[in-house]
């Protein structure tokens, strides 16, 4: 099992996506995300980073994907694990264990 820490990226808003009315807020979701993470696999290393779509980027990986939300229409918060989008709008934690588990990822027993 490698040490190596995978990268969870979050990009949302503080608003709340118009076609996920009644769902969490994109911080709520990355922080719901950070807990479950944490609880699912408690001996492994995970970095969780939040990109606010609405803020401009300096860093211009970041700053390309805030532009592909906008010119896509993906519904935010979208959820990527490295660089893999694992979830958009209300993401699904089954969703996240699986690509999570392709790193190495496993349950402690």
């Amino acid at each position: 099992m490698s040490d190596k820490a995978v990268t969870i990226t979050v990009y949302g808003a503080e608003t709340i996506c118009a076609s996920c009315v009644g769902a969490p807020s994109s911080k709520e979701t990355y922080e719901w995300l950070e807990a479950a993470i944490g609880r699912k696999f408690p001996d492994r290393t995970f970095v969780m980073d939040y990109v606010d779509i609405n803020t401009e980027q300096k860093d211009p990986k970041k700053a390309a994907f805030v532009e592909r939300v906008w010119e896509e229409d993906l519904f935010y918060p979208v959820v990527l694990v490295e660089d893999e989008i694992v979830g958009e709008g209300n993401p699904r934690l089954k969703a996240v264990y699986k690509e999570l588990e392709k790193y190495g990822f496993q349950t402690a027993e």
